[in-house]
């Protein structure tokens, strides 16, 4: 990461245009994020990672070698000879090696199963060895050794973390803090052993891996093992061609980022600093690979400015002489900030701190003698690290006690970022001050924050300050007397939630209604667009009972507002067919219903998959063949189990305490009460949720929209988890409820969620965007701070009582059978002239192929265009 950014920097100088540049990399793919490497384990591909656009290389002209990296220094001769025998000569040397994960010295280490969790390459070698064990364990608990954990537990893999420090993450977080997060982790079902180290990594005959011995006596079963204690500097090269070195390791440079000798220059991990440190973060490290680039930049052409930058260094030269350490992370789905002096080690300083840990929440604040903030620690709940952080070293405008409460508090103050200096460091990956961000508004004309990240680089590294950089953008525009549009598209000025309020206050059951009387003036008599319809048209199903409107999707006016999906009330897959997936409450269901969907999959040739939110999805079957195939499931007892729409999908659930030896509450039989409560309700996302029967957490409750879990005492409810492509944890909003307490809550949560989200909004993200975040949602739902509680439950009450399966009432409706046609003009389809070619057969050239198109009448507004078949030759 740190090679990449010191290449931008030189293309921003015009060096790349004057100089030859050649990159030696160890690796066989071009720089990549490795802060965020877990994420391919959450459906990120490498691809995905990677920080280099080909064009980038192409149209700089830079020599990038992969898979062929430095084995020797010549510095007299000024050559580089790679492992490939290659050798380069050079004006200028920088080496940017970086770090190597430390293994310590350990009987067995050398086993098969045992990994290090640094490189792309070594996440694809765990992922294919995890398959097939059943135990897995990291030893470290900092920062990389929680993510490994996360990673492994995702593999299905039953996890240990072994700590030798008598905490987890000792570096960023102090007693306290690491309590809380402990406390967390274990109660996602990991297990944790800190203060004791590995002895042996214990080997069976064929030489796998199969346990471990720790200092303390103890033993553990593991037949993968990840090694994550650490990391040194990648110093090898150095110290062979005779570059000064650190005594703990570490290429020694000067605030140019110089080494002993003027012609080599080091970066990043593998540098040791004036300060005497090595820095492992990214932020330190792009700000080295700047001042070296500023160094080459000044000798070759007496500091030139860099070439289209937004914010040029000074004609001095740049220096480093020491970086922000502060960190912000999600680790396992857990909030864990640091900043500052974070351990309090400044004399006279005070601790300010705040702990619930029912929650999970720890939250302290470093404060000196005369009320500046030195720094911070913020565990389960770091909202406030964005404005914190960059006030270090000032006085806070409020008291520090004021700040570490929750939203909702009495005394609670929330600041926001207008109350930050210009000099307030907001991005510090980038050293992007506010002052730059507001400059990019200003000055450089940018109103939105893509055009700003574009312009100064802020948002771009691991993503923590991007919520502070939107309200900064939002304010800066507000002040310079532009009028932020918060408008939900260009046919509305107001917001999703605006526009929600409307419906239900003037009862509006009619898009056209509502485009007419609240659109802008330019987009009234029109027909909206793709953003609003879908939209709109999810507000008025949700509200479908109050307004008095039909509740099926597909009547009138609703069947041209749709997403794609709903307009067959069937999932469309990659090849054009469709899915059909009945529901099954809770994941529970009768052998005769069973041996139905078998018959019915074996009888229309269908592929058929247990999915993970235990119902059975079956897939390939043709729009004419989706009444025929549910005419056959509803007269079994299936209905919709809408997985088209934006609707609730499952809620799984374990076998609770009728059967597992664990379970303490009945939680299929909750599970089941719960789907069949919130079955059809229309939200601005899908919605999944889990019943655990206790805290063994085997249906993975807090990784849905909506999650339960067991207590001996009751239940205790979690919302905001989502399993998609940002895994988060979901939060616990109260705890040992009983049966109808739950329900109660459940009820006013998705409400809540329904009334103020945005479109395609999860509720993890409408978690986290939502002013005061949990707290506030907290205030609202369980302690009815804005007065709303029963009209949340009146309106869940509305959706319960006229719930109807959609499947159930096409079928009973010839006209609305009508639309199921593969082709408008060739209702009768199958025919012996048209031939369907399932997926991933070849298609022979002797045989015709299907023109197909669509009967202009079928284009019209409100139509839903359907296919026709074509006369005249086929064409392919």
């Amino acid at each position: 990461m740190v090679g990449q950014r010191f290449l931008e920097a030189l293309a921003e100088y015009g060096l790349t245009g004057t100089h030859r540049v050649v990159v030696l990399a160890e690796e066989p793919r071009p720089a990549y994020d490795r802060v965020h490497l877990t994420s391919y384990f959450s459906g990120s591909t490498p691809d995905d990672l990677s920080l280099t656009e080909p064009a980038f290389l192409a149209e700089h002209g830079i020599e990038l070698r992969l898979g062929d990296p430095a084995e020797r220094i010549d510095r007299a001769a000024r050559t580089v000879t790679a492992r490939s025998g290659r050798v380069v000569g050079y004006d200028t040397l920088v080496l940017a090696t970086g770090s190597y994960p430390f293994v310590p010295p350990v009987p067995g280490r050398d086993a098969a199963g045992c990994f290090v969790y640094r490189t792309v390459e070594d996440l694809l070698a765990i992922e294919e060895y995890a398959k097939g064990r059943t135990t897995g364990a990291v030893v470290g608990g900092g920062l990389l050794g929680l993510e490994a954990a996360g990673a492994l537990k995702g593999l299905g893999l039953t996890t240990h973390i072994v700590e030798f420090a008598p905490r987890l993450m000792p570096v960023q977080v102090d007693a306290a803090g690491g309590a809380a997060l402990l406390r967390t982790v274990e109660g996602m079902g990991l297990s944790v052993r800190t203060g004791t180290g590995t002895q042996e990594i214990t080997v069976d005959g064929d030489g796998r891996a199969t346990g471990m011995r720790l200092s303390d006596g103890s033993e553990l079963d593991a037949d993968l093992v990840v090694f994550s204690a650490g990391v040194r500097p990648r110093d090898a090269l150095a110290r062979e061609c005779g570059l000064a070195v650190g005594e703990r390791g570490g290429i020694t440079v000067d605030a140019r980022c110089r080494t002993s000798d003027p012609a080599v220059l080091a970066i990043g991990e593998c540098a040791q600093a004036v300060d005497g440190r090595v820095y492992g973060l990214v932020a330190p490290g792009y700000e080295m690979a700047e001042t070296a680039a500023a160094a080459i930049a000044e000798d070759a052409a007496g500091a030139k400015e860099p070439v289209g930058a937004t914010e040029p260094p000074p004609a001095r030269a740049r220096e480093f002489t020491g970086a922000d350490t502060s960190t912000k992370l999600k680790l396992l789905g857990v909030d864990v900030a640091s900043f500052g002096d974070a351990h309090g080690t400044t004399e006279g300083c005070l601790d300010v701190v705040y702990a619930d840990s029912r929650a999970g929440v720890y939250k302290k604040l470093v404060i000196a003698a005369d009320g500046a903030l030195l720094g911070g620690v913020l565990v389960g709940d770091a909202e406030a690290y964005g404005t914190l952080r960059p006030m270090t070293g000032t006085v806070p405008p409020v008291p520090a006690e004021r700040l570490v409460l929750p939203a909702g508090a009495e005394g609670q103050v929330a600041l926001g970022p207008a109350s930050l200096p210009d000099a307030a460091v907001i991005c510090s990956c980038h050293n992007v001050s506010k002052g730059t961000i507001r400059a990019a508004v200003t000055e450089q004309g940018c109103a939105t924050v893509p055009e700003v990240k574009k312009c100064t680089r802020a948002g771009t590294g691991c993503g923590s300050c991007v919520k502070v950089l939107g309200k900064l953008v939002a304010a800066e525009l507000e002040a310079s007397g532009v009028e932020v549009d918060k408008g939900l598209c260009g046919c509305f000025a107001a917001s999703r939630q605006e526009l929600y309020e409307t419906v239900l206050a003037l009862r509006i059951g009619s898009f056209r209604e509502l485009l007419d009387r609240f659109g802008r003036p330019e987009a009234r008599g029109g027909d909206g667009c793709e953003v609003c319809k879908p939209a709109v048209a999810s507000v008025i199903a949700s509200l479908a009972p109050v307004l008095d409107v039909s509740g099926y999707v597909l009547d009138g006016e609703q069947a041209a507002l749709q997403d794609t999906n709903d307009h067959f009330l069937a999932n469309l897959q990659r090849n054009g067919s469709y899915s059909v997936v009945p529901r099954i409450p809770g994941g529970e269901i009768t052998p005769e219903k069973l041996i139905v969907i078998g018959e019915v999959a074996r009888d229309f040739g269908l592929y058929t998959k247990i999915t993970g939110g235990q119902r059975i999805d079956l897939f390939g079957a043709r729009v004419e063949q989706l009444p025929r195939i549910w005419a056959r499931l509803v007269e079994a007892g299936f209905e919709s189990g809408h997985a088209y729409g934006k609707a609730l999908r499952t809620v799984k659930s374990c076998v609770g305490q009728t059967w597992c030896r664990y379970g303490v509450q009945d939680s299929v039989r909750m599970a089941i009460d719960l789907e069949l409560r919130y079955r059809g309700l229309r939200s601005p996302h899908k919605l999944k949720s889990a019943v655990s029967g206790c805290q063994r957490e085997c249906a993975e409750a807090r990784s849905k929209d909506f999650g339960v879990i067991a207590t001996a005492g009751g239940w205790n409810l979690y919302v905001g988890g989502n399993g998609g492509a940002t895994p988060r944890h979901a939060d616990l909003l109260a705890q040992d409820l009983s049966d109808a307490e739950l329900v109660r809550l459940i009820d006013r949560f998705l409400m809540f969620y329904i009334r103020t989200a945005e479109p395609l909004e999860r509720t993890a993200v409408w978690l986290e965007r939502i002013e005061g975040g949990l707290d506030h949602v907290r205030d609202v739902v369980v302690r009815d701070s804005l007065g709303i509680c029963a009209e949340l439950e009146a309106l869940m009450a509305d959706h319960v009582a006229h719930y109807r399966d959609e499947w159930a009432e096409t079928l009973a409706d010839p006209e609305r059978l009508g639309r199921f046609v593969s082709f408008v003009n060739a209702p009768d389809v199958p025919d012996p002239t048209v031939r369907f070619v399932p997926e991933r057969e070849q298609i022979r050239p002797d045989l015709p192929l299907l023109t197909v198109g669509r009967r202009p009448s079928d284009t019209a507004p409100g139509s839903a265009g359907r296919p026709v078949l074509l006369e005249g030759a086929p064409t392919r």
